[in-house]
């Protein structure tokens, strides 16, 4: 029977797919099934294992287990070099099959993506059979061998921890009634944006369970985490809907109109980089991440064109570029007169969950540019992908916002 009492309805799905690089290594290679795998980035007992098998956890063997040691706990182990391709091929199934049973709202990496529920999905039963339906078109549309983990919850974030709590093929259910107790059984370092460095923290605070935790006022979270992420995290795990309440903008835009000489496709190409380009620093500067690019095309005549894609979460401005290059093979045939781009779908940093594949000295490599442009002025440094467009677009007032000087 459904039900319309708010304390008993979810706002949220999230999927996380079960060992993914392991299960996808084991869909390709039926040898494979049901035997200890490892994902690998080399042949190496010096590397680590990036992606392990359920077959191989039961060993001990984990994420980031070295090689050599992952040997000498699993001597039948079967390692894998990874092949990005192949998991970024999968994942696109993945998601289509999933959009054949409910939107995906987010695509937060290559093996979690996140739903909002409308409507009579609210109710837990619907919600419950379209999980059960989800896991059944991933088994027989893209593989037998791929399991994920569904959670639902009032809000994306508890979402997302129902969906950590049975592993694999697991399937739980937070409902506004169900908090705070639900959540006692777990530990810390369960709450995703709890690593390492902010349990310590809790932990000088004299905070060592969830109970204490959850006894907190807001205030006392944010002195907690030494920030007012503790008092969103207060929020959150109440069941709230905060991002929403982080972030009212939608998407983060720029166009531009060309100048007589650049009104051909090579031209409009180059100050469509330059645009994503100052929105990527842009959405960096405001602490998002995007999981979606939409770019658009005026031509001579008014005549407007349109495309968009997903991505996973990401500030790669290279990331960024890339999208835009494919979508551009697209564009009808016609004189530019004007282009776009808009970067949709986002997340603030706090949620977050990085992708076992995001390169961190690449992101590292970007905040260093950011700030020394910063300091030295724009375009001193810039990607070579965008060497062709520096200094291609003045600073333009808009009427919904006034950038800052430093965006030009």
């Amino acid at each position: 029977m459904s039900t319309k009492d708010p304390a008993q309805l979810v706002s949220w799905l999230f999927l996380d797919m079960n060992s993914y690089f392991a299960s996808v290594e084991q869909e390709m290679d039926p040898s494979l099934r049901g035997k200890p795998v490892a994902v690998v980035p080399l042949l190496a007992d010096s590397t680590c294992c990036i992606a392990v098998s359920y077959e191989g956890k039961a060993f001990g063997v984990k994420t980031g287990t070295m090689v050599g040691e992952a040997k000498r706990l699993c001597p039948g182990m079967k390692f894998i070099v990874g092949d990005h391709s192949n998991y970024v091929r999968y994942h696109n199934k993945i998601v289509e099959a999933v959009e054949s049973c409910v939107p995906v709202d987010s695509v937060c990496s290559i093996d979690e993506m996140a739903c909002r529920l409308t409507g009579y999905q609210q109710d837990v039963k619907v919600a419950t059979d379209l999980a059960a339906k989800i896991k059944a078109t991933i088994k027989s549309a893209v593989g037998s061998s791929l399991k994920c983990s569904i959670g639902l919850g009032p809000n994306r974030y508890l979402a997302k921890i129902a969906g950590d709590m049975k592993k694999p093929d697991g399937f739980t259910v937070i409902r506004p009634c169900d908090l705070p107790r639900i959540l006692y059984q777990l530990k810390l370092r369960d709450l995703t944006g709890v690593g390492a460095k902010t349990e310590a923290k809790l932990i000088r605070n004299g905070i060592t369970s969830m109970e204490q935790l959850l006894s907190l006022s807001p205030e006392e979270m944010n002195e907690a985490w030494g920030s007012v992420c503790g008092g969103e995290m207060w929020h959150l795990l109440r069941g709230e809907n905060l991002a929403e309440k982080v972030s009212e903008q939608k998407s983060i835009s720029h166009s531009h109109v060309l100048p007589p000489e650049l009104r051909n496709r090579a031209g409009a190409m180059r100050i469509l980089k330059k645009l994503t380009d100052k929105a990527a620093t842009r959405l960096r500067k405001e602490g998002f991440f995007a999981s979606g690019i939409q770019i658009y095309a005026r031509f001579t005549g008014q005549d407007g064109w349109q495309a968009r894609c997903t991505l996973m979460e990401t500030q790669d401005t290279l990331a960024f570029i890339h999208a835009i290059k494919a979508l551009w093979k697209e564009l009808p045939a016609g004189q530019v007169f004007a282009v776009g781009v808009a970067m949709t779908g986002l997340v603030p940093e706090a949620f977050h969950a990085p992708s076992l594949f995001e390169d961190q000295r690449r992101n590292q490599l970007t905040k260093t540019l950011d700030q020394l442009n910063e300091k030295f002025g724009k375009d001193v440094l810039h990607y070579g992908a965008t060497h062709e467009s520096a200094g291609l677009v003045p600073l333009r007032i808009a009427f919904t916002r006034i950038p800052d000087a430093d965006e030009s």
